[in-house]
């Protein structure tokens, strides 16, 4: 997906350090390390220190890209995988965290753009883990491209093909040691999205986590969502928006932070966990209601001409 398109959308910009950013060089030529778009995906990936956010959910990603980790007692589940150049700072954030990236189980795909899905197949292979998403997506993800229905068909990047897939199934469980993650089709910005929800607990204080596929209305530029050959799209979204609103959350982790508020809340975490800024029973009802606004918008342009 586009971030320039997403920060434009949200009225937002965002200041890109040029000094190191988190990427790593393919090494031995590793085909599935080879960058994609290096220059363009470089503004996602600021170098951030790992952290748990809540309980045993944690982020092992980059300023620009979520990848989330959940602790479990039979091992680890990754949610997403950036990019290929990506893929060994993912790992050495894994262990700075005191984790080992070989004990990844199981790897959770948002969606097969390239942005999340990019560095999957490398992950996969050097953790043996196997790849869960849903139907739609793993079909997408084994040919490291999206498909025709996408409404960024034409801009969006190829990525290294996934093997080793499992597909899931709206409102599905998997269970890995102490941990269930169920998975919730949020289909729109693809029409196989998935989000993934889980509850997890610090000492008596449980809450249910949610880790949100993105949901913001971007395409390439002469996709029209009003065309009536797309209405799965528009209809797919405000499935999404209402399901979001009616689902429990406390803690919202989205594949992109800025779509949430994460840069801030991770800032202030930083600093301090009490009262933790993760912690909101609002937080996925306001991601609805924002990227509802946003399709709403782009539907009015696009009855007028725009």
């Amino acid at each position: 997906m586009s971030m320039r398109r997403i920060l434009g959308a949200l009225g937002m910009s965002v200041t890109v350090a040029c000094a190191v950013f988190a990427t790593s060089k393919p090494a031995g030529g590793d085909p599935l390390l080879k960058p994609i778009a290096p220059d363009y995906a470089r503004r996602w990936l600021a170098p951030t220190p790992p952290v748990r956010v809540f309980g045993n959910a944690y982020l092992v990603g980059f300023g620009g890209l979520n990848v989330g980790l959940v602790k479990t007692s039979a091992g680890l589940i990754l949610i997403d995988g950036a990019v290929p150049q990506a893929v060994r700072t993912i790992q050495a954030n894994i262990r700075k965290l005191g984790f080992d990236p070989k004990d990844i189980k199981f790897i959770l795909s948002t969606e097969a753009h390239y942005d999340h899905a990019g560095g999957i197949a490398a992950l996969a292979r050097d953790s043996g883990a196997t790849v869960i998403a849903s139907d739609f997506s793993t079909k997408e993800l084994a040919r490291g491209s999206g498909d025709a229905s996408d409404p960024q068909t034409g801009t969006l990047e190829h990525f290294p093909g996934v093997t080793r897939l499992r597909p899931i199934a709206d409102g599905e469980t998997i269970k890995l040691g102490d941990t269930e993650i169920a998975a919730i089709a949020t289909p729109g910005h693809t029409l196989g999205s998935t989000s993934w929800s889980w509850r997890s607990c610090e000492g008596k204080s449980c809450k249910t986590v949610v880790f949100a596929a993105s949901t913001n209305p971007i395409s390439a530029d002469d996709y029209r969502f009003t065309d009536p050959a797309h209405q799965a799209v528009p209809d797919a979204f405000r499935t999404t928006f209402r399901k979001l609103r009616a689902m429990p959350c406390d803690v919202l982790i989205t594949a992109h932070p800025q779509q949430s508020g994460g840069e801030e809340k991770l800032a202030k975490l930083l600093k301090t966990r009490t009262p933790n800024p993760f912690v909101d029973a609002n937080a996925c009802k306001a991601y609805a209601d924002t990227h509802e606004a946003l399709l709403d918008a782009r539907l009015a342009r696009e009855k007028v001409g725009g």
